[in-house]
């Protein structure tokens, strides 16, 4: 069964419990506090938590460049996956970038993340292509986009 989550934007008293969950789904990939801070203030509006009975379940960050918007990240507590959070977060994201006339949303993926990639496909995301050697350990990231047209 879903749960139902409530989507809002991000409040300065998320920062705790978003790098908790930062890390707690990147490890040492994880964006630190001084990176979440300047999104805040460059993608403020788009800086997303969903949230249940007062606890932030997941965060998502979108940032807009002219026409073309990039998912920077995403990431939703393992307590809470497979609920619906993710979800939640990602159509809000996608209505509020359709208002804005937003033509193309963007975004990188692991290779070897197989249900993140099931998840993108799932809202319509489609494979570009792949780069070799995208993330630090060297594993090649898969740059998917969606048309919002």
């Amino acid at each position: 069964m879903r749960a139902r989550f409530t989507v809002r934007l991000f409040r300065p008293s998320d920062m705790g419990r978003i790098l908790e969950m930062e890390h707690g789904s990147f490890g040492k990939d994880a964006y630190d506090r001084n990176l979440f801070a300047e999104f805040s203030h460059k993608c403020g509006d788009l800086f997303l938590v969903c949230e249940r009975r007062s606890r932030v379940w997941g965060y998502c960050v979108t940032c807009i460049r002219g026409d073309r918007a990039e998912l920077v990240s995403i990431a939703v507590d393992p307590a809470a996956r497979g609920k619906g959070a993710g979800s939640a977060l990602l159509a809000s994201t996608l209505r509020r970038l359709k208002r804005r006339r937003v033509a193309r949303f963007g975004l990188m993926v692991r290779i070897s993340n197989a249900p993140a990639r099931a998840f993108y496909e799932k809202y319509g995301f489609r494979k570009l292509r792949t780069v070799s050697g995208y993330y630090e350990d060297g594993e090649a990231g898969l740059l998917m986009s969606k048309d919002l047209t």
